[in-house]
């Protein structure tokens, strides 16, 4: 169940219900997990400043249980996320930030539970 987070300063008619459903599938695939488990949440037109400049930029977390726990799986997925949002925002990889957080399954609550026993 990932759940994702995009921050950027970039206006709110820059990213239309199309484009919220093409980072899930991205996402979905980078994660090599099914559309329907993800979270999506997109933030525009905030304050932001990466490395000194308020140029258009976005900062994208990415959190999750059992796929953004080793480097190893964080550089394959910051790959193809990447690819995915310099293409479609037309911005460069350094006005780009993704955080991985791993989670642990008794940090998510579902169905008036948690993930654990589930």
């Amino acid at each position: 169940m990932p759940f994702i987070e995009l921050q950027t300063n970039l206006p709110a008619t820059s990213f239309s219900e199309d484009f919220v459903k093409r980072l899930c599938s991205s996402s979905a695939s980078a994660l090599a997990k099914p559309e329907e488990r993800m979270n999506i949440v997109v933030k525009p037109g905030l304050p932001m400043m990466i490395a000194g400049s308020c140029s258009p930029c976005v900062m994208l977390s990415v959190s999750a249980i059992g796929v953004t726990d080793t480097a190893d799986k964080n550089k394959e997925h910051s790959s193809k996320i990447f690819d995915f949002l310099t293409k479609e925002l037309s911005l460069t990889e350094d006005r780009i930030v993704i955080l991985f957080h791993a989670l642990e399954p008794h940090q998510v609550g579902k169905k008036g539970t948690v993930m654990s026993f589930l």
